[in-house]
């Protein structure tokens, strides 16, 4: 018998449990996770770190003991008269609090840091570590689709009345943070050529918000650029949508956890005034701390709870110098389960996406982030990520003039115009496919404002396409679709709350949409399936029915999975109809759990899983090590990657994958006003 087995004689009480708990919908409630993360939510404790080492793990391997270093102080309470007086002592600086945050940048020798640590209001210290970039779009994803939208109300007189409007974004605030956005670029006008950047902000020190490293520039327009140029070809997601330039990333391109927490504290300040509900997040740091210990996954939570969407860049790091592929390499924080953590899809120059796949650079999962506990031993956190793919190779949008970038690799000049308010360029990555979502998710708050980003996510991966031959750690749940995106957004119904019941009507209409759409003339499957962190879920009650997971402030991603393909983690329930973990893993294009399975059940099993040739669990469970052997034989063991995460985006701006590019349109000056 295995381990943990239940004796056979056992086996119906479990069963007639089992279904008992089944009646009641299914229960999402493992009581150590939840007051986890409960505590970790409300400031209280350190999560993971409770009980465990309170000093992040990169610090921990320098032996610079005598240096000054910048790390991130996170508090679980108020600060003592001893711990102020430790952080006030000679050598010792508090560089910056944050307003939202119970979180400080300080700077101190080296040799305080474990002094520090052993405060019990101090919940955890890590490194202010550095920040990078990670490196036809309307067409092919379906937004062009959907531009076109009509609107029916009710009169008073008991009447209806039918309005069109534009899906364009108007209204939504999207916040940028990357390294600064170009002002006088025409790609950031409205059709009353008024400027739709409507803050720009410098976290970085330089004191100047235009963008010379030119990263961020092609990021907001390709959320929200506004198709003026070339005839719309390089038209953003939403293109009327507001803009705010928070510039967390300097002129090389670099910057800190500390710049990007202060940008994301004045977004928790300033989300209502800006009408603020999508932050894009085109960067990334290599993931070493557990999301619940991370204090940019925290601090990503915080405004996910308050009513924001974020969405965040996997990473560029899904192979080796050599070509192999790699997996657990995705980035902080899109190993936060409450964002949007988006991969790169390769549209391979082409509109219809019956060729698309998933780009060689995009980081795959699981998760490799971790905690140590107070015997030493490391448990990672294994998150199925990404949850979803959007186009990311060889993009053309909007270009900031005398770039860095374009100062270097001169060939990323797409050669679209010579004036340097229209001039278009290249770029490649995750960092391209992620405003494609942010986007999106404009575009879907603005057919339905009252969605909470649980609902945006979830219709996000539930309408996605599944592409053939990738597995759920490449792509998650599939291609981004638009088009299907928004269809199920304007059926949910406006009247959710924190108290509607489980198994409650979720939609407005008695008859589900059709779950599959055509675009580009090519017709495909919606996904039809949530990712769960550890497990999935699938099941036309997941749109016919209201889920507890729906509701703002909890996570659709923080469970873990047991025995047959129970959840817990949330404390919150699915309703019957829902069925976890039949398989996570699709080879097929077709359903995602039709394929052949990466583990049973939908559990990444363990600290670490051995993955064969054949893409099929060797043994049942059986946790061989701490590294994960995945397909060719790459190996990630104990999160030490020897990948230059510097390097690896670098590559993928400059190259990207050997394929065609967007067709080039040479501008003729004249402005396109026909998309807004």
């Amino acid at each position: 018998m295995k381990k943990n087995e239940a004796p056979i004689a056992a086996r119906p009480i479990l069963v007639l449990l089992l279904v008992f708990s089944l009646c009641c919908g299914i229960v999402i409630a493992d009581n150590s996770t939840v007051q986890r993360r409960a505590e970790a939510s409300s400031g209280k404790t350190s999560g993971h770190a409770t009980g465990g080492d309170k000093v992040s793990p990169d610090m921990r391997r320098s032996s610079a003991s005598n240096s000054l270093v910048r790390v991130i102080l996170q508090l679980n309470g108020k600060a003592s008269g001893q711990l102020n007086a430790l952080l006030n002592r000679n050598g010792v600086h508090v560089k910056a609090a944050f307003r939202n945050f119970n979180a400080q940048t300080v700077e101190l020798p080296e040799s305080v840091v474990d002094e520090l640590a052993a405060f019990d209001e101090v919940a955890y210290v890590s490194v202010d570590r550095e920040t990078q970039s990670l490196g036809h779009v309307s067409l092919t994803t379906g937004a062009d689709a959907v531009r076109q939208q009509t609107k029916t109300t009710t009169t008073l007189l008991g009447g209806t009345t039918t309005t069109s409007y534009t899906l364009d974004g108007t209204g939504i605030g999207i916040a940028v943070l990357d390294s600064g956005v170009d002002t006088s670029h025409v790609a950031f006008l409205d059709n009353n050529n008024r400027l739709r950047v409507v803050v720009s902000q410098d976290f970085t020190g330089e004191n100047r918000t235009d963008d010379p490293y030119g990263h961020g520039t092609h990021v907001a327009s390709i959320a929200a650029g506004n198709g003026r140029i070339s005839n719309a070809k390089y038209v953003g997601i939403a293109p009327n949508a507001n803009i705010l330039n928070l510039r967390v990333l300097n002129a090389q391109g670099a910057g800190t956890v500390s710049s990007v927490l202060s940008a994301l504290d004045w977004v928790m300040t300033n989300r209502a005034a800006y009408n603020i509900r999508v932050v894009n997040m085109s960067l990334g740091m290599p993931a070493v701390d557990s999301y619940v210990n991370d204090p940019v996954c925290k601090a990503v939570r915080r405004l996910v709870d308050a009513g924001v969407v974020v969405v965040a860049a996997a990473g560029n790091n899904g192979k080796d110098s050599s070509g192999h592929k790699i997996y657990g390499a995705i980035h902080s924080p899109g190993n936060e389960p409450s964002a949007i953590t988006v991969g790169a899809s390769n549209t391979f120059g082409t509109d219809v996406r019956s060729d698309d796949g998933v780009t060689t650079y995009s980081s795959r999962g699981p998760t490799r982030s971790y905690y140590t506990d107070a015997s030493g031993v490391k448990h990672y956190d294994n998150l199925i990520k990404p949850d979803l793919v959007a186009p990311g190779n060889k993009i053309i949008d909007a270009e900031a003039p005398d770039n860095l970038l374009v100062t270097l690799h001169p060939q990323l000049d797409a050669g679209v115009s010579g004036n340097d308010t229209r001039r278009e360029m290249f770029l490649n990555g995750t960092s391209m496919s992620t405003p494609v979502v942010t986007g999106a998710s404009a575009l879907l708050l603005q057919a339905n404002p009252k969605l909470t980003p649980n609902m945006v996510k979830a219709i996000l991966m539930y309408t996605a396409q599944p592409l053939k031959g990738f597995n759920m750690f490449e792509q998650g749940t599939g291609e981004v679709n638009i088009e299907g995106a928004v269809r199920l957004a304007k059926l949910f119904r406006t009247d959710l709350t924190a108290t509607t019941l489980l198994g409650m009507p979720l939609l407005t209409s008695l008859t589900p949409p059709n779950p599959k759409s055509t675009i580009a003339g090519y017709t495909f499957n919606w996904s039809q399936g949530l990712n769960m962190g550890k497990a999935y879920a699938k099941g036309s009650d997941l749109i016919n029915k209201y889920q507890k997971i729906y509701a703002q402030g909890v996570v659709i991603g923080d469970g873990v999975v047991i025995g047959d393909g129970v959840v817990i983690g949330d404390n919150q329930m699915l309703s019957l109809g829902v069925l976890i973990g039949d398989g996570i893993m699709t080879s097929d294009g077709v359903v995602i759990g039709d394929g052949i399975q990466f583990s049973s059940y939908g559990v990444i099993m363990g600290d670490g899983v051995v993955i064969g040739d054949d893409g099929v669990v060797v043994g049942d469970g059986v946790v061989v090590g701490d590294g994960v052997v995945v397909g060719d034989g790459v190996v990630i063991g104990d999160n030490n990657l020897t990948i230059d995460f510097t390097l690896q985006a670098q590559s993928a701006i400059e190259g990207g994958d050997d394929s065609p590019s967007m067709p080039v349109e040479v501008d003729t000056g004249v402005d396109y006003l026909g998309c807004l």
